[in-house]
Formats: structure tokens, sequence, C-alpha cells
């Protein structure tokens, strides 16, 4: 993480610096157990650290980092009954966002479904980029819907999910699965039919859980 994972737009500092964490937690830049230091921050970030320490506030407050006495603020490890709580919401909020797109989506955008599933399977060799692509899906899906209350939902969810840990794309036999179940959920979309569109996305989000559970359980 440095000053160019800074995306400041019309945001004030705080909220840029705060997206720039959550995206380092996402992307692995952080991992659970992991310090966060204001200093160090600031530094990469190039700012001072009254905005940083908002930021870590926020992250306080939504529970994705915690106090460790002596060794400042870490990022936490959900337990299991949280990724467990975590996912069956995910499952209820995308099968939503997928029903909502089949009715709502255009034409453009279902060819941009289309294009992000096809460049997702086509980066089967890089998990990381993989998990980009399919935050892109998701979220296009969600774009697709024209909920602003699922939107926001999904927005918090993803914090969340920011703290987890390695990407589900690194467990073996999970590209290749995903690859077919978003075919599915793009296919039906575009087929105008709300039904098996949200049953192909809580489908997909059930076998997500089964690779996160497998990589937890690895991890020990």
């Amino acid at each position: 993480m440095d000053r160019t994972a800074l995306d400041r737009g019309s945001a004030p500092l705080g909220e840029a610096v705060f997206r720039a964490l959550c995206a380092a937690l996402r992307d692995g830049v952080y991992r659970p157990g992991d310090r966060i230091v204001e200093d160090e921050v600031a530094e990469k970030l190039a700012v001072s650290r009254t905005p940083v320490r908002e930021a870590l506030g926020r992250l306080l407050a939504k529970g994705l980092v915690q106090h460790a006495g002596g060794r400042g603020l870490v990022v936490r490890r959900p337990d299991a009954g949280e990724v467990l709580e975590l996912y069956a919401m995910r499952e209820i909020l995308e099968g939503a966002g997928a029903r909502l797109a089949a009715g709502q989506a255009t034409a453009p955008e279902i060819d941009m479904l289309r294009d992000l599933a096809e460049s997702f399977a086509a980066a089967t060799d890089d998990p990381g980029k993989m998990a980009r692509l399919n935050r892109a899906l998701h979220e296009a899906i969600v774009r697709a819907a024209r909920n602003r209350f699922l939107d926001g939902a999904l927005r918090e969810m993803q914090d969340a999910i920011a703290v987890l840990g390695p990407t589900t794309f690194s467990v073996g036999g999970r590209p290749e699965v995903a690859i077919a179940e978003h075919a599915a959920i793009v296919a039906a979309i575009a087929a105008r039919d709300p039904d098996a569109a949200e049953q192909a996305a809580r489908a997909h989000i059930r076998e997500a859980l089964r690779a996160r559970l497998k990589l937890m359980q690895a991890a020990g």
C-alpha cells in the first residue's frame, strides 16, 4: 500500500484513508493478526496522522481491528460462528441482488456481466486477480439491481469480508467451480429468470462458504 492507493475524488481525506485500508485488507496487505501502525500508514499514504487516526477509529468501531495490549491495533481474526453468520446474510443479499438484476439489468449491463465472467474465467492462474474480478462482477450485478438499500448493505458487508484472510480462489478446484457458478448467474439474469438467478447466486455463496471453511480449517 502506498500513496497511489489513496483515491480521494470528492471524499474527505479520512474517508479516502478508510477506503484505502479496507482495500488493503481485502487484497491481503494486512492479514488477521497483523499490526496496523498509525505512523506507518500515514507515511505510506503521504498524509498526516489525523485522517489515519480517524480511519483506524472507524475500523475499530466496525470490529475489523482490535486492541492487542502493547501491540496496538491488530486485524481481527473472525471465528467460525461469525463467518457462518456473515455468509448466511451474504447469501440472502446476493440472492436478492441477482433476482432484482434479472428484472432490471439493461442489455449493455448484461454484456458487461458476460465480459467480467469471461475475464474471471481467463484468470485461473492468479487467485488475487480472480478475487478482484469476482468483486467487480458482484458489484455490477448489484448496480444492475437498482436498489440503493441493497447496495448499502452489501458495501457494509464487504468491509467485514475484508478481514477473512486469503481469497477462497486459492482452494483447489474452487476457481473452476466458480466459473460455472458465474455462468449460471449471468445466464439466468440474461434470460430474465429471477427465480433461477436467485438460486444460482445463493448456491454460489454457499460454495464460497464451503471453501472459506476449508481455508480456516487448514490454517488451524
